[in-house]
């Protein structure tokens, strides 16, 4: 399978770089957006993604960095791209009437349109094995403020495991979440600055025996790790990064 990082940045555009937002795409199957930041429409056209191509959206929480993108995404699929086939967003609980404020706020009446797609929105029960277009995800409860579950997603499809963290500082269910994953997604925020909500490339290192991913890359850097990166062990991520697993 091949990942791209459409986006890999923080909430503050540390380094120049976009909102977090990853492209999956899949040898059998539509093609995925893992989060879907607010800058990620800037980034879907940067990297000449075909919005259509996308099947599903997986967002890991309602941080305006990783699903505010989506007002946009939507808008772009009835009025720009012209979106004919189905659309599916799944989310923690609250992410559809969340979605819906979060429209309404940014363009007024936007939710009351007729739609010349199909959208589903679903919401992710906590451990709930789910399937969505052709690949299982299951969500792991993180430690991150954002007015409803922070998950970690553990996704399953063509024999291959993925998972991202999503924000969060160390909690123990990022263990199951990774563990043996084919390929780890991890943010490290700082190098070695323990804070609440996000955990530090430090602490990261000391736990990532317990998960034994098989590969481990790094993202959501703020300036100052970014400003470190030669002494990180770890990939790291940056925009336009692709990665085959």
């Amino acid at each position: 399978m091949r990942l791209q990082f459409l986006g890999s940045g923080d909430a503050f555009g540390s380094g120049g770089r976009f909102n977090t937002c990853f492209h999956l795409t899949r040898a059998h199957g539509g093609n995925v957006l893992i989060d879907c930041g607010a800058s990620s429409m800037v980034a879907i056209r940067k990297w000449d993604v075909d919005p259509n191509g996308i099947s599903a959206v997986l967002v890991s929480h309602l941080h305006g960095d990783h699903f505010g993108g989506l007002p946009f995404f939507l808008l772009d699929a009835q009025l720009v791209s012209r979106r004919t086939g189905p659309l599916t967003l799944a989310g923690p609980p609250g992410f559809e009437a969340r979605l819906m404020t979060v429209m309404e706020a940014m363009f007024s009446g936007s939710t009351k349109v007729e739609r010349k797609y199909a959208l589903t929105i679903r919401e992710l029960a906590l451990h709930e094995r789910t399937g969505i277009d052709g690949l299982h995800v299951t969500p792991y409860l993180m430690k991150h403020y954002s007015g409803a579950p922070s998950y970690a997603l553990r996704i399953e499809t063509e024999g291959k495991v993925l998972t991202y963290s999503g924000d969060t500082e160390w909690v123990s269910e990022l263990i199951p979440a990774g563990r043996d994953a084919d390929l780890f997604i991890c943010e490290a925020y700082f190098f070695d600055k323990v804070m609440k909500f996000h955990i530090d490339y430090m602490t990261l290192t000391k736990h990532l025996a317990e998960i034994a991913p098989k590969r481990t890359i790094v993202t959501h850097m703020s300036a100052e790790l970014l400003a470190r990166q030669p002494e990180i062990a770890f990939e790291a991520a940056h925009d336009g990064l692709v990665v085959e697993f």
